[in-house]
């Protein structure tokens, strides 16, 4: 038995699509019943049976901040994928970051080691891994700060600590670091955010760039390290460094919208967080043009894939097949 975490986010609704077809006997951990509408929707992109692949589930409604939840959730399983978390960069939210991110990913670690579960695939993020610098490449081992780092990553690389203590205790890990996957289904967040700005058909685009990958690749390397032997190492997953502009440039033209032109300066930067202050004091809502969020906006940060791609000898899908996809779902969806 798998149990899976965050099985109604991207990555964990793709990954149960995945372990279901190829027969896993699965359990995954949800919060609430709405978000299991979600899933189905998923599976459906991909399946005519998709209602039969979502009813091989099993089901448990629980909280990664819930011990007792966790406890129950546990019982009879040998591995586990730990995709729950909580995503803001919003420098408010960093307390309910670092809880769930941290503190939750710690009860995973700590359940794991008390069940004397096989295996812990952990997934974090690139945010997580230390900022290449005058173009170099960066790799699993380039040092990582907190300087220019946004709450998200900071509070990731806070559970990649609790996972790597269990590493510690006997308790076998993997930590995947995905650069920003592109997938369907979840527009308001993620690369769904790229989707949302292409159709939009904005000529402006950021000056940086970073790390881009699809969410098949994400789900088929994730399983394809627990089936492994290979355990207390760390993966970079990225297919392509790119910039905002070409991302945003293959989204639009996919949509048949026009690209993007024009270059976004550092000082309209520079306005947009204080508008989005301004906005966040008027209505109370989440601030996303933050002094961390420009910086990454402006720089391009590059990564290194070669030990993911040596370690299991695989090349990476093509990204305009994904962005063509999900293209087309998002059209269907919105227009």
């Amino acid at each position: 038995m798998v149990l899976v975490t965050g099985g109604t986010g991207l990555v964990g609704s793709h990954l149960l699509l995945k372990l279901t077809m190829n027969n896993t006997k699965v359990r995954a951990l949800f919060r609430t019943k709405d978000k299991l509408v979600q899933v189905k929707k998923i599976f459906s992109y991909y399946s005519d049976n998709a209602i039969t692949l979502f009813d091989q589930i099993e089901w448990v409604q629980g909280d990664i901040l819930d011990i007792p939840s966790l406890e129950n959730a546990i019982e009879g399983v040998t591995q586990v994928y730990h995709c729950a978390a909580y995503i803001s960069f919003d420098p408010s939210d960093f307390k309910k970051l670092e809880r769930i991110n941290r503190e939750g990913t710690a009860n995973i670690v700590n359940i794991c080691i008390s069940y004397a579960i096989s295996k812990l695939c952990h997934v974090s993020t690139i945010g997580a891994i230390g900022r290449s610098l005058n173009g170099e490449l960066a790799d699993e081992e380039t040092e990582w700060t907190r300087q220019n780092a946004n709450p998200y990553a900071i509070t990731k690389h806070l559970a990649e600590m609790e996972v790597w203590r269990g590493a510690q205790e006997e308790l076998k890990v993997v930590i995947v670091n995905p650069g920003v996957i592109l997938g369907p289904g979840f527009w308001n967040s993620g690369s769904g955010a790229f989707f949302k700005t292409a159709a939009k058909g904005y000529k402006y685009y950021p000056p940086g760039g970073t790390g881009f990958i699809t969410i098949n690749d994400v789900t088929n390397i994730m399983i394809a390290l627990m089936n492994s032997t290979i355990y207390n190492e760390r993966f970079i997953l990225v297919a392509e460094n790119l910039t905002y502009q070409r991302i945003l440039e293959k989204i639009a033209l996919a949509m048949n919208k026009k690209p993007p032109t024009t270059v976004l300066k550092f000082w309209q930067l520079e306005i947009g967080k204080i508008v989005d202050k301004i906005r966040n004091l008027l209505t109370g809502s989440p601030r996303t043009i933050t002094k961390n969020a420009i910086y990454g906006l402006k720089y391009t940060t590059v990564f290194n894939n070669g030990k993911i791609k040596n370690t299991l000898n695989i090349e990476f899908e093509n990204l305009d097949e994904q962005i063509k996809f999900s293209s087309k779902l998002f059209t269907s969806e919105h227009f």
